[in-house]
């Protein structure tokens, strides 16, 4: 087996080798694809190798910026295998673990899909679950597919494996049931709670007798303090917790973190709850292993944002702030961060509908925009459908003088550049392939750098 890893990954290798040299990101993936290929057995052989193991971290919305938490808590203390480019898809797996010969520690971000075959292949010590949203219905199908899937998967882990399950969701919550080595993760501040569960909340319903749920308190989609009436079914008691949380707009955010080793307070440089949600999940996985409390807070405010997530770029004086959106949970919830923080006088809004981003865009339907409708001056639809997008927004209400349509993005992006005032921020919620366009032209113009090199 030695001789033919070690054929095999050489092999690889070199093609990721011609693609960087080529001057494309496909250097992430292609040389995973070609091992998977060769040998899907070698991506275990591969982890084997890791002497401190390896974590995982999937969810539908915030697993990229969850695992670079994790890695600003855990690269000081390890040599990282990271797919810190987003290529989480097993080619992704793969091609990481390729690329770290000397990593000590495998810290991986895994799409949903793809995650019982990375846990099949990987055996990780620590598998860190977020949630789960509705997201790429024509890929991924119903919640209650994924959930299944998932459920299969974490069957077969060992009992030694520490899972670590955001609770306020009840479909992933369920998921730890049975299992004695997990870590549960939540926020405990009704002060912050919506004031009803949002229209287009998805797991409504109690998984085990099918009744809506009562809500104590929402935060984030159907995350939250969750009761059946019917059967008690109920979050369970949380060994993370997140209270005393104030969100201080675009600038970032604080919280009391409590955990079972004791409290510390969190300075958290990103906005938003979900961004809070995001930093339990990594403290879950840190302290899994064995990061003290206080050193997780210390590194959690000193992180940055993930690519295309709370981007900051300036251009021509102009603060352009990049927050990606995805699904009507994630697209909520960078309106609220927008609205709490100031509305952007000028916002480009860019819906693609490649396979990386679904086809059915029907889901901008069930994205309550008009907060931004109401206050922006100017709104710049762009992307392959940008056409959707003006018709929502013109049915919420936005005057047609304060409408323009440019579908190609960085035209639209230097035309919401030039409608802003000098020392003005715009605004930019992109669909992921559109996310990764924008970061293309900014990186041409050497405003950022590569995606795949940061």
């Amino acid at each position: 087996m030695g001789l033919r890893l070690s054929f095999e990954t050489s092999a690889a290798r070199l093609v990721g080798r011609l693609s960087r040299v080529a001057g494309r990101g496909g250097g992430t993936t292609l040389p995973g694809k070609l091992l998977w290929t060769l040998d899907p057995g070698a991506v275990s052989a591969l982890a084997e190798r890791l002497p401190a193991g390896a974590a995982v971290v999937s969810g539908t919305n915030g697993k990229t910026t969850s695992t670079a938490m994790a890695a600003a808590v855990l690269g000081t203390r390890h040599r990282l295998a990271w797919n810190n480019s987003g290529a989480n898809l097993t080619s992704g797996i793969a091609s990481t673990l390729l690329a770290a010969r000397d990593a000590e520690l495998g810290l991986l971000e895994v799409d949903e899909l793809a995650l019982p075959a990375v846990l099949e292949h990987v055996r990780p010590r620590v598998v860190c679950l977020g949630n789960l949203f509705r997201d790429q219905l024509d890929r991924y199908g119903e919640l209650e597919h994924i959930a299944e899937r998932w459920r299969t998967a974490v069957r077969s882990l060992p009992s030694q494996t520490t899972l670590v399950v955001n609770a306020d969701d009840p479909l992933v919550g369920s998921l730890a049931e049975g299992r004695t080595s997990v870590l549960r993760f939540g926020i405990d501040d009704p002060r912050l709670a919506r004031p009803a569960l949002q229209h287009a909340a998805d797991s409504k319903y109690c998984v085990r007798c099918g009744t809506p749920y009562g809500y104590a308190a929402a935060y984030v989609g159907h995350l939250g303090d969750y009761a059946c009436p019917a059967c008690g079914h109920r979050r369970p008691p949380l060994d993370l917790v997140a209270r005393n949380i104030s969100l201080d707009g675009l600038e970032g955010s604080s919280f009391e973190l409590v955990t079972p080793d004791g409290s510390e307070s969190v300075e958290l440089p990103l906005p938003g709850l979900y961004n809070v949600y995001n930093a339990l999940a990594a403290t879950g996985v840190a302290l899994s292993l064995g990061v003290s409390p206080g050193a997780i807070a210390t590194a959690l405010s000193g992180v940055r944002a993930a690519f295309g997530r709370f981007e900051r770029v300036s251009i021509d004086e102009r603060e352009v702030i990049v927050l990606l959106v995805k699904n009507p949970a994630g697209a909520n919830e960078a309106v609220r961060a927008l609205t709490d923080g100031g509305v952007p006088p000028v916002l480009v809004v860019a819906l693609n509908d490649a396979i990386a981003d679904g086809r059915d865009v029907s889901w901008i339907w069930d994205v309550d925009f008009e907060p931004l409708l109401a206050v922006a001056d100017r709104i710049v639809v762009s992307g392959d459908r940008a056409a959707e997008l003006a018709l929502r927004f013109t049915y919420g209400g936005l005057p047609e003088d304060r409408l323009e349509l440019e579908p190609v993005l960085p035209a639209a992006l230097d035309r919401a550049v030039a409608l802003a005032p000098r020392g003005a921020r715009v605004g930019v919620l992109p669909t992921y392939t559109a996310m990764l366009s924008l970061r293309q032209s900014l990186t041409d113009r050497g405003l950022t750098r590569p995606y795949w090199e940061q």
